[in-house]
């Protein structure tokens, strides 16, 4: 149990479940070096009553790695589709965290009618390279560096940078790296290719349904500045909202839970933004 939510398996896919009482559903979507158990301390902020669901993405936790050596993100929008499709889900306010929202703005393109609205947090725009070409220098180094050092001093390394004053927050730096050192192969280095050819921007442009940005004003991995990049995009075709949490970084879920869940919460209401040009409230 995580909560009171129950740990499942539905087809190749493990995930939590929050079984809710009302119309709202949300589907969490984690980043590259974490997990579904990251989203723990955000949930517990959310109303019991709502139906949430935070998967382990192919490749992590229990559930199955991808079949192809360079998954793009469409492949991981096809097998959250299919746990949609085995759970019955309706349309669920979807939120992707950093890696987790190029498989989410892949998937609300592609199955629209099972996106309600988007929430994009601490967005990585992805490298846009070619499947064909050699894997860029920055991809690889993940790669590399978690050969080199091994997944503990690997998790060690990079989970400072993943937090606003990591000096001052030391429970959130140790819960990081906790869950950082889940991450395995071949799962994390086929969402490092995914990465590598992902591109949120051109993405972006073709969202249909509500879709709103979040970022922490401290993020040094994916930054205001790129985050406001997204924002500009979507403003031009659809309902958008940009919003910064303060001394904040890249794990803003976990940094600020209770900030990340008010958005969360005011951006669920069903009664706003219910289509694609912005409201003035």
């Amino acid at each position: 149990m995580m909560n009171n939510l129950s740990l499942k398996k539905s087809g190749s896919i493990e995930y939590f479940e929050q079984k809710g009482e009302d119309e709202i559903e949300v589907m969490l979507l984690h980043g590259i070096g974490s997990n579904a158990l990251s989203f723990k301390s955000l949930i517990k902020e959310l109303p019991q009553s709502w139906r949430i669901l935070a998967w382990n993405a192919p490749g992590y936790g229990q559930s199955k790695p991808l079949d192809k050596n360079w998954p793009i993100a469409d492949d991981y929008a096809l097998a959250l589709q299919g746990l949609y499709e085995r759970l019955e889900l309706r349309t669920p306010l979807l939120v992707g965290h950093s890696l987790g929202a190029l498989i989410a703005t892949s998937f609300a393109l592609r199955y629209s009618k099972n996106v309600s609205k988007l929430l994009l947090a601490s967005p990585a725009l992805g490298h846009g390279q070619s499947t064909n070409d050699p894997l860029n220098p920055l991809a690889k180094n993940r790669i590399d560096e978690l050969e080199l050092y091994g997944v503990e001093k690997f998790a060690l390394k990079r989970a400072r940078k993943l937090v606003a004053n990591p000096d001052k927050n030391p429970k959130i730096v140790s819960q990081i790296v906790k869950e950082m050192m889940r991450i395995k192969n071949p799962g994390y280095t086929q969402a490092v290719k995914m990465l590598a050819s992902g591109d949120l921007l051109q993405d972006a442009l073709k969202v249909s349904c509500p879709t709103d940005v979040l970022v922490g004003a401290e993020d040094i991995v994916t930054t205001p500045t790129s985050a406001k990049k997204v924002f500009q995009v979507l403003q031009s075709v659809v309902c958008s909202k940009l919003t910064q949490l303060n001394e904040t970084g890249h794990a803003i879920y976990q940094q600020s839970p209770t900030n990340f869940a008010k958005a969360l919460k005011a951006f669920a209401q069903p009664n706003l933004l219910t289509n694609s040009k912005r409201i003035k409230l």
